[in-house]
């Protein structure tokens, strides 16, 4: 059984992310999406909240898991699962230098566990949480986000942003 493992913080889940967790559910047997928890990082969703997301927007995928890892390296966590792949996503020559650094670290701490890249559409490829945090509050924003997110995030979005009014 090919058994990948897809890592992030989804804080929050964006539509980038879910087309690689679909991609990566027709390249492995079983997909792992594992919720990074780091006590250092603040986050504006919980865990649980961010568990609930995953687990909302991707109900329609049957091979798939949403876990939560936290502390340990990816690799080693990639290894207690008997993954024999990580998946990441590649948005721009940053993210290349970084994750290819990242691959040959992996490859010293567990070399039968592959890394696999790839490379999201043009339209999507810019999406990342943190834009789309950023882009709330102002007048009309709902009508951009809700362009870079699965509906049960914008759902959470539009609750949280209420939230912040207070």
């Amino acid at each position: 059984m090919r058994r990948g493992v897809y890592a992030g913080s989804f804080d929050p889940v964006t539509n980038g992310h879910l087309w690689m967790i679909e991609h990566g559910t027709r390249l492995f047997d079983e997909m792992i999406v594992a919720i990074g928890e780091n006590p250092d990082k603040r986050y504006t969703f919980s865990v649980e909240e961010r568990v609930a997301m995953l687990r909302e927007t991707t109900a329609h995928l049957t091979n798939l898991r949403v876990e939560i890892f936290e502390n340990r390296f990816l690799v080693d966590y990639a290894r207690e699962e008997n993954a024999d792949y990580i998946l990441r996503g590649i948005r721009e020559a940053a993210d290349y230098e970084f994750e290819r650094k990242m691959r040959y670290v992996n490859a010293d701490l567990a070399p039968h566990i592959d890394t696999v890249f790839l490379m999201p559409p043009r339209e999507i490829a810019e999406i990342s949480s943190t834009m789309v945090k950023g882009l709330v509050g102002p007048g009309n924003w709902e009508s951009v986000v809700c362009q870079y997110v699965p509906q049960p995030v914008f759902e959470r979005l539009l609750a949280w942003r209420q939230t912040q009014r207070r």
